[in-house]
């Protein structure tokens, strides 16, 4: 896959993976078309050697493994761990709402999103729609209504002439997504009820404007009043788009941090099973953005339990594998503004389209260690692969990632790493056009490479021999 030709496939991603369940099913679709199969997390496993297997937890978490064809329980596994979930507004529970001839759709604010962004742009919905069939059994569906359908206005200037000093908003009051207009359609016509929805005593839509739900049940081909549960993220209906006048900039939403799932997806199909003794791991988690602790968020135990397996369930082996494993976490970067550029460190300016950035932190806001980031550059020095590093000022807060919660949680040694972008958090992000081609090469790199480097190299600084 040429440079082009991965940001192109990268942004293709993106626009077909509004929500973290969408991201989820274009990760499977890649891996298999190369002949990974589903497991079922409540069944037993049975595993073999040079097998490729995947699951998920909620529709919106992914953990996938390759198991070389030498791999036996003990043996070390390479993870690459990202996120699936991006800033957003999400449709409430409750979502009916009407101000003066308008429907409206109550949004929740997901995560910390750069909200004004979301004003003055056309959204459309996305996400999973629980649907009741025959006889009652439940079943959760794909929805992607891929046209403008809501509109977030701004108030024009004659009316607050503050606006260009200060874009100050109340999130609950102003931050409402209008849907259309009440009783009628464009066309004149009287509004039509959906089937059934009124008749429903106890009823899930009856708290959802009947539009909204015509809307959803003629995309899924159910009737209205089948639908009885729904996730929906709003996102904005332009698609992603190399841009700049040499195309070296994708221009997309949730390149925080689909770019990193898009990566870890591709690196992982593309490793090869063929006389390794190591596993190579992919988990996308949900959840990142509101601090992991859900049970399918880097949190859970669910990583343990996928290596407690791989491990033939021996808590020895267990553990060997534990201590001869490494966890990339990757997540994207903030890339030094050329406006802003006082933000930064000055020693540290990560540059867009300079390569795969490692984060450092002594607070541990980073899971980044002296050994790992020196395993990792001497990785990425034997394949020709750019990387660059980072470090935030003292005066200027630091994000965190599921690096150290995962670090935390299952005791491997782990990097935090990702590609360089500006806007992040906002409805639409600036990245590189180069740096997905390399954090594929890196990541396949880590899979095939890591554990040899890893295994020639000793952490043992406190041998008496030194002291």
């Amino acid at each position: 896959m040429a440079v082009r030709e991965a940001a192109v496939d990268l942004i293709n991603y993106i626009n077909r993976s509004p929500s973290p369940y969408h991201a989820v099913a274009e990760a499977i679709k890649v891996l298999k078309k190369v002949g990974y199969q589903r497991l079922d997390e409540s069944a037993d496993w049975k595993l073999t050697p040079g097998g490729m297997y995947y699951m998920t937890r909620n529709a919106s978490t992914l953990i996938a493994f390759a198991l070389g064809e030498k791999f036996a329980a003990g043996n070390p596994c390479q993870l690459i761990g990202a996120h699936t979930d991006s800033p957003c507004l999400r449709v409430k529970q409750r979502s009916k709402h009407t101000s003066v001839g308008y429907s409206l759709v109550k949004s929740e604010c997901y995560g910390g999103g750069i909200w004004a962004t979301w004003f003055d742009r056309d959204l459309k919905l996305a996400g999973k729609v629980i649907v009741k069939g025959e006889n009652n059994a439940l079943t959760s569906r794909l929805a992607h209504i891929d046209r403008p359908i809501l509109h977030i206005p701004t108030l024009a200037i004659h009316l607050d002439r503050t606006v260009n000093e200060a874009f100050k908003f109340n999130k609950e009051e102003q931050l409402i997504p209008v849907l259309g207009l009440i009783e009628k359609e464009l066309g004149g016509e009287v509004e039509k009820k959906v089937t059934g929805v009124e008749k429903q005593q106890q009823s899930f839509t009856k708290h959802h404007d009947t539009k909204l739900l015509k809307l959803l049940s003629e995309h899924l081909g159910c009737a209205g009043d089948d639908i009885i549960g729904f996730d929906l993220c709003l996102a904005d209906v332009m698609p992603g788009s190399l841009a700049g006048v040499d195309e070296e900039f994708v221009m997309a939403p949730r390149q925080d941090n689909l770019v990193n799932a898009w990566a870890g997806t591709h690196a992982l199909a593309k490793h090869s099973v063929s006389g390794s003794s190591t596993a190579a791991v992919l988990c996308l988690y949900d959840h990142e953005e509101v601090g992991s602790q859900s049970a399918h968020g880097a949190g859970t135990e669910l990583t343990n339990l996928v290596l407690q397996r791989l491990s033939g369930n021996n808590s020895e082996l267990l553990a060997k594998c534990i201590a001869k494993s490494f966890l990339l976490s990757a997540d994207q970067v903030h890339a030094v503004h050329p406006n802003y550029v006082s933000k930064h460190e000055s020693n540290f300016q990560p540059a867009v389209n300079g390569g795969i950035c490692m984060k450092h932190n002594s607070n541990q806001r980073y899971a980044t260690t002296a050994m790992g980031a020196a395993l990792l550059r001497e990785l990425a020095l034997r394949n020709d692969i750019p990387l660059q590093e980072v470090m935030v000022r003292n005066d200027s807060p630091c994000g965190s990632t599921i690096g150290p919660i995962m670090s935390a949680k299952t005791a491997l040694r782990t990097v935090d790493l990702g590609c360089p972008q500006l806007s992040m958090h906002s409805i639409r992000e600036m990245g590189g056009a180069k740096d997905p081609y390399h954090a594929v090469r890196l990541y396949k790199a880590f899979y095939e490479q890591f554990a040899g480097i890893d295994a020639a190299s000793t952490d043992e600084t406190c041998d008496e021999t030194f002291i």
